[in-house]
């Protein structure tokens, strides 16, 4: 028997993210230099001591499980708990692709019952921040509660943007309010929960029985926990999180790292965060170049230019001239001589011709990529 186990859930289209997840799935979208999102994810798993993790993966996984692999990086790569990535299947009992947050589990019960855990931490591989799980654990016992959902203030104007819990003085939660219009307060779900899994695996099989539901967590099987007195409780955490859901969050989310106080310590020794490493060489930036606030990664050469506010991933190559300003340029590109880019999202092996404008705008960021050029280049009168 394990103390508690984590369920990862990383199989969202995350069609909002388009193009960045058109062939990849969005947990492993590249960031921050040299992560994938779901890197924060796993290495809160990592260094909050719950080395028991399923993936529950589903749309475009290759590349996801392949960065995965054995989970070596979060050490888990063990024989007896680790990594293990949970896919859609159909047995002779049935089975389906995932149909909500709640069916993912409800499919996968029998990994939860294979290490039979008192307590089943549920989270998702598409936000970035930096949490102790343990703490977590610890108020929920304390508060001897039945589930648990972790909750952080958000700007009001943002709150009927999220799932609202409406707690006492105690921090139980009375109610939940779906995307409310008018919220009653700002504590909004941050889609992390704690459960006593016995009451877990009750209400996922209660859940599945209902043909109306829509088999997820915050519409469905929070609201019934509710509606029959259960003991729910709000754990307040206080610190940088931010749902990278869209091209604009996840934009801002990249330029919060070039802050010199944005909440998250990349350069915690005892919090952390592991991926999956490559042994490129180390960058080299010229003397004709100038770098201001700005990351540049390993195997990246930057010849030349000016690059301010910016994040540049491993191998990329930047000529002569070139001016790139609060744009994310991943991995493998090339950017040609005499180019711009101002706010402008660069994905992975896009070659860019020398003397290309692009430019964002106020609303969101230009994303690019080599199919794009390519449909530009023959739309102005080039042939392929």
């Amino acid at each position: 028997m394990k103390e508690c186990i984590g369920m990862l859930l990383a199989g969202g289209e995350g069609r909002r993210l388009s193009p960045l997840t058109n062939n990849i799935a969005k947990p492993a979208v590249p960031f921050g230099g040299k992560y994938r999102i779901i890197d924060f994810t796993l290495s809160n798993c990592a260094n909050s001591n719950i080395h028991t993790v399923g993936v529950l993966t589903q749309y475009n996984p290759l590349e996801l499980h392949q960065h995965i692999g054995n989970g070596k990086p979060w050490d888990m790569d063990r024989q007896d708990n680790g990594i293990t990535i949970l896919s859609p299947y159909t047995a002779k009992t049935g089975g389906d692709w995932y149909s909500g947050t709640a069916d993912a589990i409800y499919q996968n019960m029998h990994f939860i019952e294979e290490n039979d855990p008192e307590y089943v931490l549920i989270i998702s591989g598409d936000h970035i921040y930096q949490m102790d799980y343990q703490k977590l654990l610890n108020e929920h016992k304390v508060n001897n509660a039945d589930v648990t959902i972790s909750v952080i203030e958000v700007p009001w104007h943002e709150a009927p943007r999220f799932g609202i819990l409406n707690t006492d003085e105690n921090m139980r939660i009375y109610e939940f309010e779906e995307k409310p219009e008018k919220p009653k307060n700002n504590l909004a779900s941050m889609g992390i929960y704690v459960f006593n899994w016995d009451v877990l695996k009750t209400y996922l099989i209660k859940d599945a029985r209902q043909e109306t539901s829509s088999h997820d967590f915050g519409k469905d099987v929070i609201p019934q926990l509710l509606k029959d007195g259960m003991k729910l409780f709000a754990y307040q955490f206080n610190g940088y999180w931010k749902d990278v859901g869209t091209i604009q969050s996840y934009w801002e989310a990249n330029m919060d790292l070039l802050k010199e106080d944005c909440g998250l310590d990349l350069q915690s020794s005892n919090w952390r965060i592991y991926t999956n490493h490559t042994d490129d060489p180390p960058h080299f930036v010229s003397s004709r170049a100038i770098v201001k606030k700005s990351m540049i990664n390993d195997g990246s050469f930057v010849y030349g230019g000016e690059i301010t506010e910016s994040i540049l991933f491993r191998n990329v190559e930047v000529e002569d001239s070139c001016n790139i300003h609060q744009s994310i340029i991943h991995p493998n590109v090339k950017v040609g001589k005499n180019s711009i880019l101002e706010k402008v999202i660069v994905m992975e092996g896009t070659n860019i011709p020398a003397g290309t404008i692009i430019r964002g705008n106020d609303e969101e960021p230009a994303v690019i990529n080599q199919e794009m050029l390519n449909q530009s280049y023959v739309a102005m009168g080039g042939e392929k």
